[in-house]
């Protein structure tokens, strides 16, 4: 006996059996998301009161069952967010976000003061920073909070979208542009540098030669030997550091250190972005539906 494939009804973002009537133009989606991709005004899907059914067409109120064919338009049905979905994603409503999150309800805990639903391993463990999931990503400047993309919480708390630290990683940015604190773990990449200042000596007048820095992760103020490849915070051995009173780094590296740095951190960061970090202080948040 052959085997029956079931043809998945909807648009590219949900699967559903049904379109709603959208209450700004009147005109009829099978999501919120293609509605926005094609109008040049926002839907408020909560003021949604119209649907009808992708089976039989009927117009009706909002509701999981088609009064005309009793069809069950969505598996998840949430009539807070009007969300329909006939795929199982561990859909779960969060009265305190106002939305509707994916991951299972039991593998993530709402930070009343983050603002947002955050990964189990992350209690207790983050840097809490007040409504951090009601800002914009400091990279791509998209809104935090209704992004349907992945995001991910740094050790320094400022949220960012996974694809956007992804981007940061691969392009050699590896501090946050909020507050300058490194995005990632980069103790393999410091060892680079380490073994580059070593190997590369600095002409007599500057050997004896100091400068005072500011280390941009660990906020000391210090006093070191200068050298053109970067300065070394001598408290937590961080080259996130700048000159007291200037803004640039004081890292100056070759193209091909810069592209083994790069390699290390994308390896670290991949083990970080899938649980297998050592110290847990960063994880995901809960995606929007």
């Amino acid at each position: 006996m052959s085997d029956v494939k079931t043809v998945r009804i909807g648009c590219e973002h949900y699967a559903r059996k049904c379109v709603f009537v959208a209450p700004c133009c009147k005109k009829f989606y099978k999501c919120r998301v293609c509605h926005d991709d094609n109008e040049t005004h926002v839907i408020d899907r909560k003021a949604v009161e119209h649907i009808k059914c992708s089976m039989c067409d009927l117009v009706q109120n909002v509701r999981n069952i088609c009064e005309g064919c009793n069809v069950v338009f969505g598996k998840y049905f949430c009539e807070k967010c009007r969300l329909y979905d006939d795929e199982d994603k561990g859909q779960f409503h969060c009265d305190e976000c106002g939305l509707c999150r994916i991951g299972g309800r039991s593998n993530f805990f709402h930070c009343e003061k983050c603002g947002t639903c955050l990964s189990n391993h992350l209690k207790g463990k983050h840097r809490c920073i007040e409504e951090i999931s009601r800002r914009n990503c400091a990279v791509c400047l998209e809104d935090l909070h209704t992004s349907r993309s992945n995001a991910h919480i740094p050790p320094c708390g400022h949220l960012l979208h996974r694809a956007c630290m992804e981007q940061c990683a691969q392009t050699g940015n590896y501090y946050c542009p909020t507050c300058a604190e490194s995005l990632f773990d980069m103790k393999q990449a410091w060892k680079i540098l380490d073994q580059e200042v070593a190997n590369t000596p600095m002409p007599d007048e500057y050997k004896d030669y100091h400068v005072a820095i500011l280390c941009r992760d660990c906020h000391q103020e210090n006093k070191v030997l200068f050298h053109v490849i970067g300065l070394k915070c001598p408290k937590c051995g961080s080259y996130n550091t700048c000159r007291s009173g200037e803004r640039y780094e004081t890292t100056n590296v070759t193209p091909q250190i810069q592209r083994q740095m790069s390699d290390v951190v994308q390896e670290q960061w991949s083990e970080e972005a899938h649980g297998q970090g050592s110290d847990g202080a960063q994880g995901t948040r809960s995606d929007v539906v």
